[in-house]
């Protein structure tokens, strides 16, 4: 299985890039038994659920291709075997664990920046399996402003598909940021990069006002883009130490 300490030493050791935004990318994340496993025990089509059933989003945006699986233990006890066993196994091990402790070791300067002046930071972690299909495509954005960090394991079984990784851009208009919400038009950015989708390997970000990213439309025939994302994020927006919560 998984082992925090291998991990810890790659991701540690990885550098984070500032430019457009701090991020970075791994490649053989994890060993290579349990990257198989992974891929061997991804869930067939009819135990995920498209995202506008899972989340409060327009189902306008995603339509049907993007479906996840949430790794909480609801959702992963409604498994069939031997989908069950495993992915409550690496739930355990992701959700509420060490990789969160790592997050914040890694990107700790940045959380502190982010948060200074502020009280009341409630953060949390989650994670999900995400498969996207034909025709999808995620414009341009920066995420929502409870987001701290993202973690997108890639997924697929072979190294065929590279352009299907998540994009980065930087908007045409230079001083154009947005504190995350709303999707932007392709049109009004420039993708600086592609993060190649292969193997077992990471891109992971810290959450910014610039941190557009997102991903070109999939045309391929038959495309099936499968990846594990965990999620470091706020309970709810922080308050100004000098701001006292209402008690009702």
């Amino acid at each position: 299985m998984w082992s925090a300490a291998a991990f810890q030493m790659l991701y540690g050791n990885a550098p984070i890039h500032s430019y457009p935004f701090p991020h970075i990318y791994v490649r053989d994340v994890f060993p290579a038994e349990f990257y198989a496993e992974l891929v061997r025990n991804l869930p067939p089509r009819e135990e995920f659920d498209p995202l506008s059933d899972v989340r409060p989003i327009s189902s306008d945006l995603y339509d049907k291709t993007r479906s996840v699986l949430v790794l909480d233990p609801v959702s992963v006890g409604m498994l069939t075997e031997p989908f069950r066993t495993f992915w409550e196994r690496v739930a355990a091990m992701v959700v509420a664990g060490e990789l969160g402790k790592l997050v914040c070791d890694k990107f700790g300067q940045l959380i502190q920046a982010r948060f200074q002046g502020q009280k009341r930071i409630e953060l949390f972690d989650e994670a999900l399996l995400v498969r996207d299909t034909q025709n999808y495509a995620l414009g341009p954005h920066t995420d929502s402003p409870l987001k701290v960090a993202s973690f997108l394991f890639y997924l697929p079984a072979e190294a065929s598909q590279p352009h299907l990784g998540t994009s980065i851009y930087v908007p045409k208009d230079r001083q154009f940021t947005c504190p995350g919400g709303p999707h932007h038009r392709f049109d009004r950015f420039d993708r600086v990069l592609t993060m190649p989708y292969l193997p077992n390997s990471l891109f992971a970000f810290f959450k910014t006002s610039n941190s557009f990213h997102g991903v070109e439309p999939v045309n391929d025939a038959g495309a099936e883009r499968n990846l594990l994302l965990y999620d470091l994020r706020m309970r709810q927006q922080p308050q100004p130490e000098d701001e006292e919560a209402p008690t009702a």
